[in-house]
């Protein structure tokens, strides 16, 4: 074996030692605080310290090596431009950080300053790094190495060869062990990509914690563990803060989340909270889906303004004063003061819980004028009484009653006539129509709930108590949500900042918004920066190429993606009379490669896939049905996908089933199409295409060809 990879294990050998002594030494550490209160959260600390310790032998703690050197003269560019590395320091980059006993560095976390240069070192500005090292492992044991040269001195490039001598690279050169990860077979969840990252993808990542960032990213371009790997640096960077605002992570499905939720524990971060939109506004039970049209105006920003004043419907004017007797006397408050107490509170724009939990101490307050008028000396015991009053309550609970918002939206959608006062202005009668229910509601449990409607519940229950900001939120496949969808998502980040991800071509919803600058409105970050990801490193070129012949009529106005994959993966196209048993023998057939397999069906043949596959006897997973990982803890190599929850997913191979039904089971063509896109764009390495009818992509010969009976 080569001397210089039989070093770089024994260093990483050294390394999973001294990991092992860290944990122990964590494990050694007394929880005991001072109350009950500081032993719980001591323990928790130090689990959550523990689980961050944790050593997969399997998965190696570095990737990467920086060697420093003296800066080339007048280049202005030595370590101080870059992170802090001096002349001669050797610094191992991974996924956490690991010291020796000293207390000295042996593993230098990629989120630290002195990483940074790691991705974006170049030769034209090589920021005091002499060499830069990649490693390729197998099974958690280094087996490769390549070096970089970046300041132009000699250095040794090897994988088991010591011989050579670089010089620096050109910037079109790409490094093999880099391709080699990239492209590497994966099964199961998602993994964390920070052996890959590129220095258009870091610039992203590590945007400081104060600036909100939409990401527009075309497939393969790795949009999702961006905005996953900049949660992780943010927690690193501002522990101590998000710790108390906390992080939260928005798919748009289970699925997705099973998908990614592997991620950021891989890099140490256990804190961060996963859900679905629908889970956020979990306030009411679901139960129907929405018609298209209902969920298009439900979906509409205007439906704030209809909510907002359904919600305040019930303040009324004072038909009477209010008397508080105290002692041989009553005073009063007359009926038009209440109402200017009343307008004064509404006009200074509070909470409508915040103004109903003001009012009494309002009107307490003027009754103890009367008195100081009268020659009184009340003091504030005397205003808190009035307060607590049950004359006060009373008379609150006429002029601003309790607000449950559940049944606010219950009323509104079940009753036309606060509807249409609601709507009027905002809402044409077709589209109250529209939205109401058949009939009215006998309670909020048995109400007939779409997700729809718990956003609106969502929207008022803002209204009556302002929603708690976090410190930082992650926002996947934003082009599916609807303007009063992504209002919901920017009340739990007000205060806060977000990273948005999505992709304009891929949206399969008649409701979501189609520009980025006006979800960003509905969003409240106006100011959000955006970027723009269309260098694709997961999908291939081939298979690229062709799903984007489809983007001048799903998204003319997007730059065309590109795939920087050398190796052209694998485009198959099947013409066939029985697509399942053909889609099915494909999958037989990949089953002789490396790596997963998605089977991408119509919703409405996922069930025949399912029972064909079980036939022939593959094991397998159905979406949407089946857990993952299976309850045994393995993950089977086969899924059956549902078109419809294709979307954000990844597959070594992908076996697409009858295209033509997948674009036709949309309300229209142009959906259709993007969901298409979405399905041809999830193959890493091969893509086959089964079909028996015409497949609506522009240019495809295979559609023309005759049918032949499934081998």
């Amino acid at each position: 074996m080569d001397r210089e990879i039989t070093s770089e294990q024994s260093h990483l050998v050294e390394s999973r030692l001294a990991l092992a002594r860290m944990r122990t030494r964590t494990a050694s550490m007394s929880a005991v605080g001072g109350d009950r209160f500081s032993n719980e959260h001591l323990k928790l600390t130090l689990f959550n310290r523990m689980k961050a310790l944790e050593d997969d032998p399997e998965v190696p703690l570095f990737f990467g090596r920086l060697d420093y050197g003296e800066p080339e003269a007048g280049s202005g560019d030595g370590p101080e431009a870059g992170s802090g590395g001096g002349p001669g320091e050797r610094f191992y980059i991974g996924r956490r950080h690991v010291t020796d006993e000293a207390g000295d560095p042996m593993v230098v976390d990629w989120r630290a300053p002195i990483s940074r240069p790691f991705y974006r070192a170049s030769p034209q500005h090589p920021m005091g790094v002499r060499l830069r090292r990649r490693f390729g492992f197998h099974h958690g044991i280094v087996t490769a190495y390549e070096d970089e040269g970046l300041t132009g001195r000699p250095s040794v490039a090897a994988s088991g060869d010591a011989s050579s001598v670089v010089v620096p690279v050109e910037p079109t050169s790409r490094s093999e062990i880099l391709e080699a990860e990239i492209e590497r077979p994966r099964m199961g969840p998602m993994r964390d990509i920070v052996a890959t990252i590129q220095p258009e993808q870091d610039d992203i990542v590590r945007s400081d914690l104060a600036s909100s960032v939409c990401v527009q990213g075309a497939p393969g371009t790795g949009k999702t563990a961006v905005g996953l790997h900049r949660a992780a640096y943010l927690l690193y960077a501002h522990r101590d803060q998000l710790s108390r605002q906390g992080v939260l992570v928005i798919g748009p499905n289970d699925s997705f989340l099973r998908y990614i939720g592997d991620v950021l524990p891989a890099l140490g971060e256990i804190d961060a909270r996963q859900t679905t939109l629908a889970e956020l506004v979990a306030h009411v039970p679901v139960t129907v889906d929405d018609s298209v049209d209902s969920a298009r105006v439900k979906g509409g920003a205007t439906m704030a303004r209809v909510v907002e004043r359904a919600v305040w419907s019930g303040v009324a004017a004072a038909t009477e004063g209010l008397a508080i007797p105290m002692g041989a006397r009553r005073w009063r408050v007359p009926a038009h003061e209440a109402d200017e107490i009343v307008a004064q509170l509404r006009e200074r724009g509070v909470r409508y819980g915040a103004g109903r939990a003001m009012l009494p101490q309002r009107l307490a307050h003027a009754v103890l004028v009367k008195m100081e008028l009268a020659g009184d000396s009340p003091d504030d015991r005397v205003q808190n009484s009035v307060a607590r009053s049950r004359q006060v309550k009373k008379y609150v609970d006429a002029l601003w009653p309790h607000v449950d918002p559940k049944r606010v939206v219950m009323r509104l959608l079940g009753d036309p006539e606060l509807l249409s006062r609601a709507a009027t202005g905002l809402l044409t009668a077709d589209e109250q129509q529209l939205i109401s229910w058949a009939e009215p509601a006998k309670g909020p449990v048995s109400a007939p709930w779409s997700v729809h409607d718990a956003v609106l519940v969502d929207e008022a229950r803002d209204l009556l108590d302002r929603t708690a900001s976090l410190g930082h939120l992650v926002l996947d496949e934003a082009q599916d949500l609807s303007p009063m969808m992504l209002r919901c998502v920017g009340r739990r980040c007000s205060t806060g900042s977000v990273t948005i991800l999505g992709d304009l071509a891929q949206a399969t919803t008649s409701w979501g918004v189609r520009d980025w600058r006006e979800a960003l409105a509905h969003l409240g970050k106006p100011d959000a920066h955006l970027e723009e990801l269309s260098v694709g490193f997961r999908v291939p070129g081939d298979v690229i190429d062709y799903a984007a012949r489809l983007l001048p009529q799903i998204a003319p106005t997007l730059a065309r993606p590109t795939s920087v994959r050398r190796a052209r993966g694998e485009l198959v196209i099947d013409r066939a009379v029985d697509v399942i048993a053909a889609g099915v023998s494909r999958v037989e057939a990949a089953l002789g490669k490396e790596g997963s397999v998605g089977l991408i069906v119509p919703d409405a043949l996922s069930t025949r896939a399912d029972e064909r596959l079980t036939e022939v006897g593959v094991d397998h997973g159905v979406l949407g049905r089946d857990p993952s990982p299976s309850p045994d803890g393995m993950v089977a190599r086969v899924d059956v996908v549902p078109a419809s929850l294709a979307k954000g997913l990844e597959f070594d191979h992908v076996v697409l089933v009858e295209p033509a039904d997948i674009t036709a089971a949309e309300e229209d063509g142009q959906t259709g199409l993007r969901r298409l896109y979405v399905c041809l764009t999830r193959a890493v390495t091969s893509l086959v295409i089964c079909h028996s009818k015409s497949i609506p992509v522009p240019g495809a010969a295979a559609a023309t060809e005759p049918a032949v009976a499934a081998g």
